[in-house]
């Protein structure tokens, strides 16, 4: 397989993997709750992580806090990261050279920036953001990437790189524009790429691997209304299908009687009857047929309504009357904020995130937009809700300073309702929830046991559990008695041995002793598992454990030994 080369690459290629995780830290004040529910949140408790979330801090950093609640758990990731056009009078920056870019090239990545070509620059940014977001996905999860002419090629060999290039499904054409630009030097430029990913495509036979099944699109009315017969029979709405085909066949070239006529008719020259003299038979036993409203019409065959796919295949081309417009979605932001100026002059259309959605997943999907702009991707993830009573479930990541005022803001208007909106849904508000976060502190093993920034129990349990297996449990259970099981597989228990004090972690209740691992042995055995424990010392030897069915994982030493 080809691969894309630039400046930059050897030294990118594996960042993501020494980006330090961090933790997502809510802001109560910021976050927004069910409305109608009383206080949010409850007094003395925090926002939910559970939750949907808006998070503002770097994306490449907000991907790796992540992990340890939804690696492998995501189900649609939406993306309209920067074009790079050079544009730097647009807020959302998509220049290279831009303020942003520069900071994170110089200060938070190991390439130099000063060597790097406009291109190469972007492609380093969008890198470890890929790989990152690969890992969150779930096998048979999707990702669509909105970009232009400027980066598009660019990105479909790295994605091909980053997914594998049989996981390539398609490229979406959106006309985001319905009027030509007259001052256009070349070609007015009327439309954007959607690049399609899956995680694993599949590859046609069984495969163990959950691989993405694409969803249909609703069938509209104005199909629906092409089914304007109905014989009143119980078999329901139907409509006139041609009954020749032209890859003919002489088995299926024979004349067919009118019942009530007998008259004959033969297929046109060139053609056949798309079914065999038998079946056909049966289809005009079955008034199938249909000889027009005279009753001395060609044949034709009865198409029902019924018995059509319950859904619309989708297109590759999607067109502005069908899933909105960049000047539709400047008026929808603009009606959402009546009351201030927004400088955003390309949001995406709310109808592009919806069709997006429907096709990506089911109605309880995880959604993920790292480059979350105005907000429109829980805008259409509520909107969907709405309409269909799903539980799909949104994370934003937005790094500028108007996650607050702008993406967030957003979300909140139309969960409480925009009261000069026209749409009725929107005026009334389309209900929901999130929870606002900040990025905290590392947590790694060099820092999180100096004794000032010691993690509660679910975060450590959550990244103990990433770290040694890979994926993001569901839940995390609150710790059982002393023993501390967090969490269950098929074949495993997991256990942590933790408080987040240092008196504590010094104290011998804080080891793996004999008496612990008989109750854990014990426990493991009657479900036929084996056991994983976490805690900073034991008392006893691997060889002792392994035979009790216990594998031990040591805390660093640093955090049972800091402190005077």
């Amino acid at each position: 397989m080809p691969t894309l080369d630039f400046k930059g690459k050897p030294i990118i290629y594996a960042h993501h993997l020494t980006v330090p995780a961090r933790t997502l830290e809510p802001d109560a004040t910021k976050s927004q709750p069910p409305r109608r529910r009383g206080s949010f949140p409850p007094k003395g408790q925090t926002p939910s992580l559970d939750d949907n979330l808006i998070i503002h801090g770097d994306n490449l950093h907000a991907l790796k806090a992540l992990l340890p609640r939804y690696a492998g758990r995501v189900n649609c990731i939406y993306i309209d990261p920067p074009y790079n056009t050079g544009n730097e009078g647009w807020v959302y920056n998509d220049n290279v050279n831009g303020p942003l870019m520069q900071e994170w090239l110089k200060n938070k990545s190991p390439v130099d920036g000063e060597d790097l070509e406009r291109h190469d620059k972007w492609l380093c940014m969008m890198w470890p953001r890929l790989h990152l977001l690969r890992e969150l996905l779930a096998e048979d999860g999707v990702m669509f990437t909105s970009i232009d002419d400027n980066e598009q090629h660019h990105l479909r060999m790295m994605m091909d790189e980053v997914f594998g290039e049989q996981n390539f499904v398609t490229n979406v054409v959106w006309q985001k524009k319905y009027a030509p630009a007259n001052d256009a030097k070349y070609f007015s430029d009327n439309h954007d790429f959607v690049l399609c990913y899956a995680k694993n495509r599949g590859n046609g036979k069984d495969n163990e691997i959950p691989t993405w099944k694409r969803r249909l699109l609703p069938r509209t009315e104005k199909q629906d209304k092409l089914y304007k017969y109905d014989d009143h029979d119980g078999k329901g709405p139907w409509r006139t299908d041609n009954l020749t085909v032209k890859s003919y066949s002489p088995e299926y070239d024979y004349p067919i009687i009118n019942p009530k006529t007998r008259k004959s008719y033969n297929p046109s020259q060139g053609t056949c009857w798309r079914t065999s003299k038998e079946h056909m038979q049966v289809w005009l036993k079955e008034n199938r047929v249909f000889f027009g409203h005279d009753g001395n019409g060609a044949p034709q065959l009865k198409r029902y309504l019924r018995e059509v796919q319950q859904g619309m295949v989708p297109l590759t081309i999607w067109t502005y009357d069908e899933v909105g417009h960049t000047d539709g979605a400047r008026k929808t932001l603009k009606e959402i904020f009546s009351d201030q100026h927004l400088p955003f002059d390309n949001p995406k259309a709310l109808g592009l995130l919806q069709r997006t959605l429907a096709i990506a997943g089911d109605k309880d999907a995880v959604i993920l937009d790292s480059f979350a702009g105005s907000g429109t991707t829980a805008h259409a993830v509520l909107s969907l809700n709405k309409q269909d009573g799903g539980t799909r479930k949104f994370i934003l990541i937005e790094c500028e300073d108007y996650a607050d005022g702008v993406t967030a803001e957003r979300v909140r208007r139309v969960i409480n309702g925009v009261p000069t909106a026209k749409d009725e849904a929107l005026k009334a508000g389309l209900g929901g929830s999130f929870t606002y976060c900040t990025l905290g502190d590392e947590v790694s093993p060099e820092k999180m046991f100096t004794g000032e920034n010691l993690p509660d129990y679910e975060t450590l349990a959550r990244y103990l559990m990433y770290t040694a297996t890979g994926q993001a449990p569901d839940k995390i259970r609150k710790a059982r008695g002393k023993d501390g099981c967090f969490h269950e597989t098929d074949d495993r228990l997991f256990y942590l041995i933790y408080e987040p004090n240092l008196y504590f972690l010094r104290s011998p209740d804080s080891a793996l002793n004999g008496d612990r691992a008989e109750r854990i042995a014990k426990q493991a055995k009657s479900k036929q598992k084996t056991a994983v424990v976490f805690a900073t010392h034991k008392f006893m030897g691997q060889k002792e454990l392994t035979g009790m069915g216990i594998t031990f994982c040591q805390l660093p030493y640093s955090m049972y030994g800091t402190g005077s």
